[in-house]
């Protein structure tokens, strides 16, 4: 079977490529096309994947270039990993952001709304030529803001669009571990979208255990979400938030740790990952240890600013055991593949099964996988508090995506002026007016 990496000359690609080889059942990947944009990407993640293939007999094969309808002709499953405008896009984003005073994290608030407005337009693109090139594969979207990217899609690709992130599956394992479950066997009902959604309960062996972890501060404060929260807030809410959830329960915090930080996050990465490409380059083996200690210093640093804001300390290490990407992403392709049931938390189109939410809208959820795709399990309502962040960010991303269909600058306005996080009409316009100018990818945005 043939697999497409768009965006392929991304850091996280040997991930996904390095769990391959192990697959050696019926229906495995045997080809692994990558596309990027960027030719020098291209050629350093190629050379990190041959030394990953090195003594691995059936390693699929790998082939790479900038052609999009070549990658994409043939394909039975597309992962799209884009990101627009690179990590300097990204750092742009937090810069200029942060400059207002507001958050500018490239999946929430004013940076994630930026981000989406120059992604959705390409994304879109990318779901055109697979719906007519490769009519029967299944698309699995990595490219953040996930659920937004997802959702705009799904409007071409209907369900053979599914959105992963490893956030919820890592936030469910360390759960589920904290409350004395074995990961691999409990069920954990989650609900949300992408980056907004709560562990509301850990059932195992016939029993709801997170009442009694919530209980527990000792338990509680023994995992990731634990120390970032704390046990008295997390005890208020009765359930366990995704770790994106800070940003909004300690927003003010959290800006001021960005704002005193020496480099953004996205600077942090655009430095560091210059590094590992130019270190990919050079002649000769080294481009797999240049990926593995570039990848350990960025899992080590993650949220780093948000652990500083609430105090949490250094990541332990079992926070920094892969979630991850590639496990979900397999894990997904096995089930369609192989018509193998299973249940994953995953982002698709709503079908009703959380209330509040109309049928299109991409929602966060775990659904039953097998041969006909992904298919959403009915949820419990949310409560009040969970339900209005909902909502309001559902009516920010139909916003961005308004925007992006017809280039209207009314609706980008429209988009950060609702977010919770941006707390004024007049600094919406200005985020508008700086994001357009920093950004050649959004002058489409002209249109009322």
């Amino acid at each position: 079977m043939k697999l497409t990496i768009l965006g392929g000359g991304g850091f996280r690609v040997p991930l996904v490529y390095g769990a391959l080889p192990a697959d050696r059942a019926e229906g495995r990947i045997t080809e692994v096309a990558l596309h990027d944009v960027d030719a020098d990407r291209l050629t350093a993640v190629t050379r990190v994947l041959a030394e990953q293939a090195a003594g691995r007999p059936g390693a699929p094969r790998v082939t790479a270039g900038r052609d999009l309808a070549e990658a994409v002709r043939g394909a039975d499953f597309v992962f799209s990993a884009i990101r627009v405008g690179g990590l300097a896009g990204r750092a742009a984003d937090e810069r200029i952001a942060l400059a207002e005073g507001v958050l500018g994290q490239e999946t929430v608030g004013a940076g994630g709304i930026a981000y989406g407005l120059r992604t959705v337009p390409v994304a879109m693109e990318i779901a055109r030529t697979v719906a007519e090139l490769a009519p029967d594969a299944w698309v699995i979207n990595f490219t953040n803001p996930a659920g937004l990217v997802t959702e705009a899609m799904s409007r071409v690709l209907g369900d053979r669009v599914i959105g992963i992130c490893d956030s919820p599956v890592g936030l469910a394992r360390r759960v589920a571990r904290a409350a004395g479950a074995d990961p691999a066997t409990a069920r954990v009902d989650y609900a949300g979208l992408n980056h907004l959604g709560w562990v509301r309960a850990v059932h195992a062996d016939g029993r709801d255990l997170l009442p009694g972890l919530l209980a527990d501060p000792v338990a509680l404060e023994s995992f990731e979400e634990g120390r970032l929260f704390g046990a008295e807030w997390l005890r208020t809410l009765g359930a366990i938030p995704n770790e994106y959830l800070h940003y909004y329960y300690f927003n003010r915090e959290t800006v001021a740790a960005y704002r005193a930080a020496d480099r953004t996050r996205g600077g942090f990465l655009l430095d560091q990952q210059a590094g590992f490409y130019t270190r990919a380059l050079r002649p000769g083996p080294g481009a797999l240890d240049a990926w593995r200690g570039t990848l350990a210093e960025r899992e080590a640093t993650y949220m780093a600013a948000n652990r500083a804001a609430a105090g949490a300390g250094e990541r332990a290490g079992e926070d920094l055991e892969s979630g991850g990407y590639e496990k979900v992403a397999l894990a997904l392709m096995r089930a369609v593949a192989r018509d193998e049931r299973a249940t994953l938390i995953l982002d698709v189109r709503n079908r009703g099964a959380l209330p509040g939410l109309d049928a299109d809208a991409v929602v966060e959820l775990p659904c039953l996988v097998d041969a006909n795709g992904a298919r959403p399990l009915a949820a419990d309502p949310l409560p009040d508090h969970a339900a209005g962040l909902v909502t309001a960010v559902k009516a920010v991303e139909r916003a961005v995506l308004e925007a992006a269909d017809g280039g209207s600058l009314s609706a980008a306005v429209k988009a950060f002026a609702l977010h919770p996080l941006v707390d004024s009409v007049a600094v919406a316009r200005r985020l508008v007016d700086a994001y357009r100018a920093a950004h050649p990818g959004l002058a489409y945005l002209t249109g009322r």
